[in-house]
């Protein structure tokens, strides 16, 4: 007889656990697969450390495979749940679809950012749910308190120094409080004009700070962010966001570069597409945490509404602890369905909250007993000490080296802004360039942070077929991009293929391409070049020197052809291989790599950068090589033996080129 398959769908408080007491019951009896788009269980409670620069990013991460042996897991996003079939389809984080069969399902996909029908939100915030959130938010204030400390002008410092919460909530309220404390450390060690000092306003529309928590939580909270200077605005909004600043509900416009979205969650769509009774977008299951209908069926967490059995007629509010100990009945129950043990109904007993309000400050309440200042903030620590499943002793090194050591304000720039958008059903993964659409659609191209079509188009469903892309002209390959914005992620022209990734996507050409396209006679072969969206900076441009030092013959270039002269298809002089197609009028952004000219390779902004002007050519150094100047030239003659070339120092014999330390790219190490 085959053993049972029990399949659990997201590794966040609920999944987790459930995988976890799984693991320990079944004993090798049945076999357990674990879905997940990332590899590592994020302990969400310290996140606000992380954006503080108290904590690394690995510290509040916990890793799957080595926590949870007996546990197959898969990394992918769940795309659909076909329940007649019993089966779960998935997408690798490499574009992969892939299917899994299962006799038991444990429904625990979490919950991703809450939207408002804000004008300008969407463009303009970021969310705090996932890690990489966290990583962006803790690079940006760094950078804008940085930046106000170079500004000459006063009302661009006081911006830039200007930070908004919109959400008093637990997150909202810890983010404010830490980030006031990781400001005031930086100005210390690099003032601010005279009288200029960091500021973070707290709004929400409540009428007093952590509403939904101990009334004793809510003024030890509010009574400490006033006293370190957070500006708390309880009964105020956001009604209009831009790039300049937010227009609050009470008709105040605050010039601000920073606007962090707090506001609370929502259930994971995957959970509507069900089409199973749901209760404000969670789905509905009983006190054993079955979905009625289908027995097979569990569902805990963000994703599940659970009768509260100690409030009659109403339902468990989505926190931590409740998703926590409903893993472990999960799994108690999962298991009595397969014969082993009992079924019981989630209950709890309310513990009590905790706050870290930054520093020693804190607000608890164990067990009903009210504490604050250096008691609350001890328990604090100890309780998520004794909560986490793992990296304890790290954790706890590295509050010991915060309270002796001054914290490391740097920037990584590992994640752009870009790239941890408001509006996405995946917060725990950051947007990267290049990721694959799946096969079927396209060809899928493996290698680190590889992803779906989904993840690069906002609000597309699983289901939805794909847009066309739109191809580049003699590459067959599609450029990626950004939904809703018009700004490519990815262009890629030319023959393009890569020997080597940096971490930036930038493409390395390895010696022996150079040596090769030398040989041949061809240019160089670029990566693509990566755009960053509306105020961020162009974080790669492919180097001039890499064309300069190319060796291109003296012979003349061919006389321009009309387009009445010229053919749907010409062999091109000099070149081996099929004829390639000359469309008319190819506009430069188009073109290859080997066809720009110098007056192209100027290191401008991108044409269609938001924010930019239009590129403009800037007339090169040195006259066009081999090329007629009315309009970039398709074809090229036949290699020659080097010549010296007018205008220019004479050539050297054909070689690798090497890329050298006297002008580094942008952003090299």
């Amino acid at each position: 007889m085959s053993r049972p398959r029990i399949v659990i769908v997201g590794a966040g408080f609920a999944g987790y656990r459930t995988a976890k007491e799984l693991s320990r019951k079944a004993r090798g009896k049945a076999d357990i697969t674990l879905l997940n788009p990332t590899d590592y269980f994020l302990y969400l409670p310290l996140l606000p450390q992380v954006a503080a620069g108290i904590l690394e990013p690995r510290r509040v991460t916990v890793s799957l495979s080595d926590t949870l042996s007996q546990v197959r897991l898969v990394l992918g996003e769940a795309d659909g749940i076909d329940l007649d079939a019993r089966t779960v389809h998935y997408t690798d984080p490499e574009g992969t679809r892939g299917t899994l069969g299962y006799d038991r399902l444990v429904l625990a996909a979490g919950s991703v950012n809450k939207l408002l029908p804000i004008p300008g939100v969407a463009e303009h915030a970021h969310g705090f749910r996932g890690l990489p959130e966290a990583l962006y938010l803790r690079d940006h204030v760094t950078r804008q308190v940085e930046l106000a400390a170079a500004a000459d002008d006063p009302e661009t410092c006081a911006a830039r120094c200007t930070f908004v919460v919109v959400g008093a909530g637990y997150t909202g309220t810890e983010v404010a409080a830490q980030g006031q404390l990781f400001t005031d450390a930086q100005v210390r060690r690099h003032p601010l004009r005279k009288g200029m000092r960091p500021r973070w306003l707290l709004l929400d529309i409540a009428e007093r700070v952590l509403p939904v928590l101990d009334v004793h939580l809510s003024r030890t909270a509010d009574r400490t962010l006033r006293e370190r200077g957070v500006e708390v605005r309880m009964g105020t909004s956001v009604k209009e966001a831009t790039p300049d600043g937010v227009l609050l509900t009470d008709g105040e416009f605050v010039a601000t570069r920073s606007l962090v979205w707090c506001v609370g969650v929502r259930p994971d769509p995957l959970a509507e597409s069900l089409g199973l009774p749901m209760e404000r977008g969670r789905l509905l299951v009983d006190p054993n945490l079955q979905v009625p209908g289908r027995p097979e069926v569990f569902a805990c967490g963000d994703a599940a509404a659970v009768p509260d059995l100690e409030n009659p007629g109403q339902f468990t509010p989505m926190t931590a602890q409740h998703a926590w100990r409903q893993g472990r009945t999960a799994a108690l129950n999962v298991a009595a369905s397969l014969g082993a043990g009992v079924r019981r109904p989630y209950e709890h007993r309310d513990l009590g909250f905790v706050v870290d309000l930054g520093g020693v400050k804190a607000a608890a309440n164990p067990l009903g007993v009210p504490l604050s200042g250096l008691a609350a903030g001890a328990v604090t620590r100890g309780y998520h000490l004794a909560a986490m499943p793992g990296n304890r002793v790290r954790v706890a090194a590295d509050w010991l080296l915060d309270a002796v050591l001054p914290r490391q304000a740097v920037q990584l720039g590992l994640v752009r802004s870009w790239s941890v958008p408001l509006d996405t059903a995946s917060p725990e993964l950051a947007r990267v360039p290049g990721r694959p659409q799946p096969r079927q659609e396209a060809d899928a191209r493996s290698g680190p942070g590889a992803a779906t079509e989904q993840e690069t188009r906002p609000g597309r469903s699983a289901t939805e077929p794909a847009a066309p892309a739109v191809e580049e002209a003699g590459s067959g390959v599609p450029a990626v991009e950004e939904a809703g914005s018009g700004v490519p992620a990815v262009e890629q022209t030319g023959e393009w293929e890569p020997t080597e990734v940096a971490s930036a996507g930038e493409a390395v050409i390895s010696e022996a391409k150079a040596r090769e396209a030398a040989e041949q006679g061809s240019p160089e072969r670029r990566g693509p070049a990566l755009y960053a969206p509306e105020q961020e900076s162009l974080e790669r441009q492919v180097p001039e020197r890499h064309a300069a030092e190319l060796n291109v013959p003296e012979h003349p270039a061919p006389e321009p052809e009309s387009p009445e002269r010229r053919g749907p298809e010409r062999e091109l002089p000099g070149r081996r291989g099929p004829a390639l197609r000359a469309p008319e009028q190819e506009s430069p952004e188009r073109q290859g790599p080997d066809q720009k000219s110098p007056e192209q390779k100027s290191p401008e902004p991108a044409k269609n950068q938001p924010g930019g002007e239009p590129a403009k050519r800037q007339p090169g150094p040195e006259p066009a090589k081999s090329q007629p100047a009315p309009e970039p030239a398709k074809s090229r003659p036949a290699p020659q033996p080097a010549k010296n070339q007018p205008g220019g120092e004479p050539d050297k014999a054909p070689g690798p080129i090497k890329r050298t330390d006297a002008d580094p790219a942008e952003g090299d190490s």
